[in-house]
């Protein structure tokens, strides 16, 4: 079984800086950007630029959310940049934000990726954000992800080898 790593912080607490340096010294990493393309959004495309400028040349990309064939499939070790924007796009694909009462159906592909996490034969690294710390939200819809960033977040840290906590550029081990 691989090595898990899943590095959490709060957003531009330097968290994919933190993964990145993780696996600097491996030549044939693939980074799995979960952000999707977000076309025509200037900020967007300058975030993504500046992830990629920090990469080694010699890393792969895969851009999606379907992570569990990667998980599951042997192969170099995964960077996936993160697991916040993975929720969310899951969310959208299965349209929750409509029919928030399918809670249950997202619980599902949590477990899933879950299941893929904890017996990946990979040495994987994912980035993902905590969202709970802060106010509560004033819709339903924010809650739920909240809710459910919280469940997801809690799952793959119990399934991991290595949690680490990043803040204001600072790397933690959480034990």
């Amino acid at each position: 079984m691989g090595e898990r790593t899943l590095v959490l912080g709060g957003a531009r607490s330097g968290k994919s800086i933190a993964a990145e340096r993780l696996l600097a010294d491996v030549p044939d990493v693939v980074y799995v950007a979960t952000g999707g393309d977000d076309a025509g959004n200037a900020e967007w495309a300058d975030r993504v630029a500046r992830h990629r400028s920090r990469r080694p040349a010699t890393w792969g990309l895969a851009e999606t959310i379907d992570l569990v064939p990667l998980l599951e499939s042997p192969g170099p070790p995964l960077l996936i940049d993160c697991l916040t924007l993975w929720l969310s796009r899951t969310m959208d694909t299965l349209e929750i934000w409509d029919s928030l009462d399918r809670a249950d159906v997202v619980e599902q592909q949590i477990a899933r990726l879950a299941d893929a996490w904890s017996g990946t034969p990979r040495h994987v690294v994912a980035v993902s954000n905590d969202v709970g710390s802060g106010i509560v939200p004033a819709d339903p819809g924010t809650r739920l992800f909240r809710d459910l960033m919280g469940r997801l977040n809690t799952t793959i840290s119990l399934a991991s080898t290595q949690v680490l906590w990043t803040i204001a550029g600072r790397t933690m081990p959480l034990t």
